[in-house]
């Protein structure tokens, strides 16, 4: 066991596999990496475009002291107190993305009186994963103080975002103010073991140590989940077109969950790769739209 701190070395070999394994736009099957990361980030930006249109929305509303600590809320045109709020924490490899693309889920949810809030946080290199994780914690005990009223309040995040949602999911409560009652979370396409990672490229700007990957795994956590959200109702969702290692991130944390008596289902999602599967939640008719809207008694 390598000292805490330091880094198990990997091999030339295994580092370039590591490195295919987790980079998603290698492995969809609709167009070249450079491009479906283009495709992606516009798909992203012209959904929340869209959202802007049809909800009405509060911008850049603070959460905590940092300049990072925004949230985006959409929320219906409607005068019902059986309102529902689904939290979205985006992905990009805690590195790319933003709350700004982050508005595109909420399309087919306004006028179903859910309210969306897209989370922003503080991405690397100028936040590391230990506040990154402190962020989104903070951001939906804040969302539920300014929305107290709601019916049921719901997480979802995508890769990164799925990671950082898992870990929400995993919280001891008792150090902050309030324990929120998460019924359900979507953790779609997400990475919940961090070791993996450590030797590739996306650590690069991140700079985690192993001690700092163990203690933000939500696959290290599956306890700490079960004392705090055991009333969820959890969906793991994988692309059929992700990576095999992306895909076994999922059906290991999925089995962890089941194992320790958890109230989780998998959902693998086909014809659809790591940037699709979440794009598609803009769509009404999509499997994952129908499914949270089903969760939440809205379908």
């Amino acid at each position: 066991m390598a000292a805490a701190g330091w880094l198990i070395p990997v091999s030339v070999s295994v580092k370039q596999e590591l490195e295919k394994q987790y980079s998603p736009s290698r492995w969809s099957h609709r167009m070249a990496a450079d491009d479906v990361i283009k495709a992606h980030v516009k798909a992203l930006k012209e959904g929340t475009e869209q959202a802007r249109s049809l909800a009405q929305t509060l911008i850049n509303v603070p959460y905590g002291d940092g300049d990072g600590e925004k949230l985006d809320v959409y929320i219906p045109r409607t005068d019902s107190l059986d309102v529902n709020l689904v939290i979205y924490i985006h992905g990009g490899y805690w590195q790319f993305l933003s709350k700004e693309e982050s508005g595109f889920l909420a399309v087919p949810l306004i006028d179903k009186d859910v309210v969306v809030v897209a989370v922003g946080y503080t991405i690397a290199p100028k936040g590391d994963m230990d506040l990154m994780v402190s962020q989104v914690r903070r951001s939906v005990v804040s969302a539920i103080q300014q929305y107290s009223h709601i019916s049921g309040l719901y997480l979802c995040g995508h890769s990164a975002g799925a990671h950082l949602a898992a870990m929400v999911l995993s919280t001891d409560w008792s150090q902050y103010s309030i324990t929120p009652n998460i019924k359900g979370a979507f953790l779609v396409s997400g990475i919940f073991d961090l070791l993996p990672i450590l030797s590739t490229y996306v650590n690069e700007p991140l700079k985690m140590t192993e001690e700092v990957a163990v203690r933000n795994s939500p696959s290290q956590l599956v306890p700490q989940l079960k004392q705090s959200s055991s009333g969820c109702q959890i969906v793991v969702a994988v692309a059929q077109n992700d990576s095999p290692e992306f895909r076994k991130q999922s059906e290991e944390y999925y089995k962890a969950l089941e194992a320790a008596g958890l109230n989780v289902t998998m959902e693998d999602v086909v014809n659809t790769d790591h940037f699709s599967i979440i794009e598609q939640l803009v769509d009404a008719d999509y499997h994952l739209t129908k499914l949270l809207l089903k969760m939440m008694g809205k379908s």
